[in-house]
């Protein structure tokens, strides 16, 4: 078995890497400032490194190894900085090219249009990541539970048709209820009803190969390019309020994509180790706990769109729910012993 620390070797050249570079673009304050950012993805991320590796404990080594090369450029280059490059151009109007332009030229004005849309980014994430919560627990034949007294009932409710979907959208009026201003509250709607369309096409893609009867989640791991993309919109979905977070650091998109970068490389490097331990067949709460601080961070996402939650709140609670999750899979697994 490869050394766990080896796994975290590409990461850590990574990491100098990014430390160089941002002193070159901003001194010893943005290289302060990678590892902060690097720290605060990180925290955040310790959800999505489980519930990654639940999906890519059925593929093989070639899929798992472009994860780790393909995965990590689009979550570099793509997520952390073509994305808000993206949102910034859309919400303005002024294109890509333009877009780039403001964000090295004009970064604070670049920040203030992409806070601007948060509530649109908000709905569009947080819905997305109902979807996957309720994706993995609202199941008709699902019998292993964690929190029995609320899994039970979701488990039940897989015998509606398409219920997770109306949930989700319920979420997502529910949540625009809390916007004053109607316009806003449009774009939030909208923005939402978009998260959920994306998950049911990837969820349909998924379908036109694997199993009918079984969950998403099962589905995509059997899967080598859709489960790929479906790992990407994940990530895609986890990092969308840490990339709004982080301008409340630095307005530098250089900065950003470096600090974020170095959490993500991280973040996937601990994912594979997850993976190459069978960590989530020996912790068999663990993916559970997971899945909880998913619909945790979901639910924050859409209701939390008027009122600032801090990220340190955000991170704290998916960390405690994987240690509860994490410590009662101790008990059950010393039970299972004692009672053979």
């Amino acid at each position: 078995m490869t050394p766990w620390h080896s796994r975290f070797i590409g990461a850590g050249i990574f990491c100098v890497i990014a430390l160089v570079l941002g002193y070159f673009v901003g001194g010893w304050t943005a290289v302060a400032t990678v590892v902060f950012l690097s720290v605060l993805e990180i925290s955040l991320s310790f959800d999505n490194a489980v519930v990654n590796a639940g999906v890519l404990s059925g593929w093989g080594d070639k899929w798992r190894r472009r994860f780790l090369t393909w995965g990590i450029v689009i979550a570099v280059f793509g997520l952390r900085f073509a994305f808000p490059v993206a949102v910034v151009a859309i919400a303005t109007g002024i294109g890509p090219v333009k877009a780039i332009d403001l964000a090295f030229n004009d970064p604070a004005e670049y920040g203030r249009v992409l806070g601007a849309a948060h509530h649109q980014i908000a709905a569009f994430g947080g819905a997305f990541l109902m979807m996957v919560f309720l994706s993995f627990f609202v199941v008709r034949h699902k019998t292993d539970h964690w929190l029995g007294a609320l899994e039970r009932p979701l488990s039940r409710l897989g015998k509606l048709e398409s219920i997770e979907a109306a949930l989700a959208l319920f979420a997502v009026l529910a949540a625009s209820w809390l916007i004053a201003d109607p316009v806003r509250q449009g774009e939030f709607v909208v923005a939402g009803i978009w998260g959920v369309v994306l998950f049911i096409v990837v969820k349909g893609l998924s379908a036109l190969i694997g199993g009918e009867e079984e969950s998403v989640h099962e589905r995509a791991v059997k899967q080598g390019a859709a489960g790929f993309l479906y790992l990407e919109l994940l990530d895609a979905s986890f990092s969308f309020d840490g990339v709004i977070g982080a301008f409340a650091m630095t307005h530098d998109l250089v900065i950003i994509a470096l600090g974020l970068g170095v959490g993500a490389m991280f973040v996937r490097s601990f994912t594979l180790l997850l993976v190459e331990r069978g960590t989530l067949d020996t912790y068999r709460y663990l993916e559970h706990g997971a899945f909880w601080a998913v619909g945790a961070l979901a639910a924050i996402m859409l209701w939390g769109v008027e009122f600032h939650i801090p990220e340190a709140i955000t991170g704290f609670l998916g960390a405690l729910l994987i240690v509860l999750a994490l410590g009662s899979s101790i008990r059950a697994n010393r039970k299972s012993a004692q009672a053979s």
